[in-house]
């Protein structure tokens, strides 16, 4: 049995990279079926965006890749959130003066792997 990979890359996440790398701790090293229960479950608004990674690095993995692939055997290779884009903006402020902040946006990488299903032989 070979191992094959297939990875997701969200970028522009609106949530910061420090509460949304949390939310992928959560499910770092587990199997794809048991992330999504977990992060279904999981009441931080980050949660929905690693979700969505999650379950196209899976659907990446089983219609991409050239043999079948067993579901049960599909984990998380690799999960990380790096930092996105920063929007400057403007917050207005007393005697006409305007304050700066950023919005920022954070990046997510999966990478799911799975096992190639075992062929039965006909006798």
């Amino acid at each position: 049995m070979t191992t094959h990979f297939a990875h997701a890359y969200e970028k522009g996440i609106d949530s910061q990279p420090r509460k949304t790398s949390v939310v992928a701790s959560l499910v770092r090293d587990r199997y794809v079926a048991d992330a999504v229960v977990i992060l279904e479950n999981t009441p931080r608004r980050a949660a929905r965006a690693v979700l969505k990674a999650v379950e196209s690095a899976n659907a990446n993995l089983i219609n991409n890749s050239k043999v079948s692939i067993d579901p049960k055997t599909i984990r998380i290779a690799r999960i990380f959130v790096t930092s996105g884009t920063r929007m400057r903006r403007y917050v207005p402020a007393s005697r006409g003066r305007a304050l700066p902040y950023e919005k920022i946006s954070s990046n997510i990488f999966v990478e799911v792997a799975g096992e190639e299903k075992v062929k039965k032989e006909n006798k």
